[in-house]
C-alpha cells in the first residue's frame, strides 16, 4: 500500500461489528483521511455520541478509498461476495470479517500478533479469522514457536452477541420473562433467533452440523488454525457451546506439547507475548471472566496447568471479546500492518 499520513477508509456494515469497528478506528487513532460508512439503506447512527451519516452501498462508494472493512453479512447475498471484488478493481484494499473468502488460497487469513506477514501477500482481499479462532491461536501460537503442538482439543463457551443482536435481545427478552413468570413464560412470550432456549442454559449447537457430525463454526478451528499457524499437521477436535453471556468468548483449551514445558515457562513465555494477559492465581479466585474481558482488545490466559496423566499434556483457560478482539480491532490491527 502507498505511503500516506491518511487513508479513506469505508466501514462495510451498521450492525454490532460495524459499530465495533467504528470505535476501534477512533480509540486506536487511525489516520483517516475520509471515513465512509455502507450498509442496505441510508440513514444515520450514532456511536458513543459521535454521528455517522449511513451511506446505502454501491459500487461507486467504493471509489477512491483505499481500505473497506466489511462488517457486513456473508454469503450468496452478502456484502462481500457482492461487492468486495469491485472494490478491489477500484484501488481498494478489503478485509472481511465473514467466511466467504477465509479458506481461498489466494487470501491470507491473518491474525497480527501470529501471521502478520502474510498480509503482504494479499491480492487484494485479507480474511479475518473466526472469533473463536483468533482468540486461540494468539494464546497458542508461542507455545507453538517454542516447543511444537501435536494436538488441540478445545470446547468453546460463546456468548450471545457472536450470533449477533438479535441473540443478544432473546437473551435479554428470555432471562425477563423467567424472572417474571418462570419458565413457563418463556416459550409463549419470546421471539428467538436460535435454535434453542438460551437465558439459564447452555447448548452445544453453533452453526450447521455438517462434516463427521460436526458443526461448521468447530471446522473452522480446525481449518482456520492450520492455515493461520502454517501447521496442518496439528490434529484439532472443537466443540463449540452457546452460553447465556451478552459478550465475551471463553474457551478450555487442552493441547499435547511436542517438547515438555512447565506450566511455570507456559506463563513466562505467555506473559511475555504481544496481546496476551496472564491472570493466573486460581487460589485467590484470579482467572479470565467474560466480563472483564468486554470491551478489552487482548487476550487473557489463566488455569494454566499439566496433565496430570498424559506426558507433554496441558490446559489453557482462554478468554477474549468476541465483538473486538475477535472481529473489529483484529480487522483495523490488520489494516495497521498494511499502512506501516
Amino acid at each position: 500500500m502507498k505511503k500516506k499520513s491518511k487513508y479513506d477508509v469505508a466501514v462495510v456494515g451498521a450492525g454490532v461489528v460495524g459499530i465495533e469497528m467504528l470505535r476501534v478506528l477512533r480509540q486506536r487513532n487511525f489516520p483517516i483521511g475520509e471515513l465512509r460508512v455502507l450498509a442496505r439503506s441510508a440513514r444515520e447512527i450514532s456511536v458513543d455520541g459521535e454521528k455517522y451519516a449511513v451511506q446505502a452501498i454501491s459500487l461507486e462508494a467504493f471509489d477512491g478509498m483505499d481500505i473497506a472493512l466489511f462488517a457486513g453479512t456473508e454469503g450468496e447475498k452478502g456484502a462481500a461476495v457482492t461487492y468486495a471484488n469491485e472494490a478491489v478493481k477500484r484501488g481498494c484494499v478489503v478485509i472481511d470479517n465473514g467466511a466467504d473468502f477465509r479458506m481461498d488460497p489466494n487470501v491470507p487469513l491473518v491474525v497480527p500478533e501470529v501471521n502478520a506477514s502474510d498480509a503482504k501477500k494479499h491480492k487484494g482481499i485479507i480474511a479475518n479469522p473466526n472469533c473463536s479462532t483468533i482468540q486461540m491461536v494468539v494464546a497458542l501460537n508461542p507455545i507453538h514457536k517454542k516447543v511444537g503442538i501435536k494436538r488441540i482439543i478445545v470446547t468453546t463457551l460463546q456468548a450471545s452477541s457472536g450470533a449477533g443482536k438479535g441473540a443478544v435481545e432473546q437473551l435479554k427478552a428470555e432471562t425477563a420473562a423467567i424472572a417474571a413468570g418462570g419458565y413457563e413464560n418463556v416459550n409463549v412470550s419470546v421471539e428467538r433467533s436460535m435454535p434453542q432456549q438460551l437465558a439459564y442454559n447452555v447448548f452445544p449447537h453453533i452453526g450447521g452440523f455438517v462434516e463427521c457430525d460436526y458443526t461448521s463454526e468447530e471446522w473452522k478451528l480446525v481449518k482456520e488454525t492450520h492455515k493461520i499457524m502454517h501447521a496442518p499437521k496439528i490434529k484439532i477436535s472443537a466443540t463449540t457451546v452457546r452460553v447465556p453471556v451478552r459478550t465475551g468468548h471463553s474457551e478450555s483449551v487442552y493441547i499435547e506439547t511436542g517438547k515438555p514445558i512447565s506450566p511455570d515457562k507456559v506463563r513466562a513465555l505467555l506473559s511475555k507475548s504481544p496481546g496476551i494477559v496472564v491472570e493466573d492465581d486460581p487460589k485467590s479466585n484470579f482467572y479470565p471472566m467474560p466480563k472483564d474481558a468486554e470491551g478489552r482488545d487482548e487476550t487473557f490466559v489463566g488455569r494454566i496447568r499439566c496433565d496430570c496423566f498424559v506426558k507433554n499434556g496441558l490446559w489453557l483457560w482462554v478468554v477474549a471479546d468476541n465483538l473486538r478482539k475477535g472481529a473489529a480491532t483484529n480487522a483495523v490491527q490488520i489494516a495497521e500492518v498494511l499502512i506501516k
